[in-house]
Parts: structure tokens; sequence; C-alpha cells
């Protein structure tokens, strides 16, 4: 009969401090996500989406439109971010003109 030898893979020899390393890169990146959700637009486009859809179709239409509002939200906010485009409020489109206001705020004219 023939014997079969099973060789195994040995974990490589890691110094505590590359653990501790790349335990608080794994730490600080996971704190850093719910920042590039917002930044993106994902959390606003699936709050949207599901205020929407709940408001049509009820329950499910909330799932469903929270689900494809994160989806175009983020679509939407990458796409900006890759092209450098800013993140323009609803007040300064090209109809509004206006002013700001000594406190800082934009009023339009019309």
């Amino acid at each position: 009969m023939k014997k079969t030898k099973v060789k195994t893979l040995a974990l490589p020899d890691v110094t505590p401090a590359r653990l501790v390393l790349a335990a608080a890169a794994i730490i600080l990146a996971l704190l850093a996500m719910p920042h590039l959700g917002h930044a993106q637009g994902i959390v606003r486009g699936a709050h949207e989406g599901a205020y929407e859809g709940n408001r049509i179709a009820g329950p499910v239409g909330g799932v469903v439109g929270g689900a494809v509002g994160a989806g175009v939200g983020g679509a939407v906010g990458a796409v900006n971010g890759v092209l450098g485009l800013p993140n323009r409020g609803w007040h300064r489109g090209h109809r509004c003109r206006g002013y700001y206001t000594r406190s800082g705020h934009f009023r339009c004219y019309r």
C-alpha cells in the first residue's frame, strides 16, 4: 500500500509589533467607512429611496427603494468624486442668483 504524505502550511512568524500595526490599520479602516459612505451619497440615497418607496408601495417598496437609492447615490457620488465635480446644493444652480448674508447663509433673489 502506498502511504501519502500530507504537507501542512505553517503560519509565518509574525512579530507582535506587526500584528498590532495590522490590527490598528484594520480598525481605522473600519472606522473610516461610514464617513466615506456619507461622502459618496450612499446614505442619503438610501434614505430618500426608502422614504419614497415606502410612501408609494408600502414596506416592500421601502426596502427596494432603499437598495436602489443606495446604489444610485453611491454611483453618482463615486463618479462625481472621480471626475472632481463639486457637490453644489440646490441653491447654487444656474437659475438661482443671490447673495451671502453676514452670517454666511446664501439667499436667492427668486
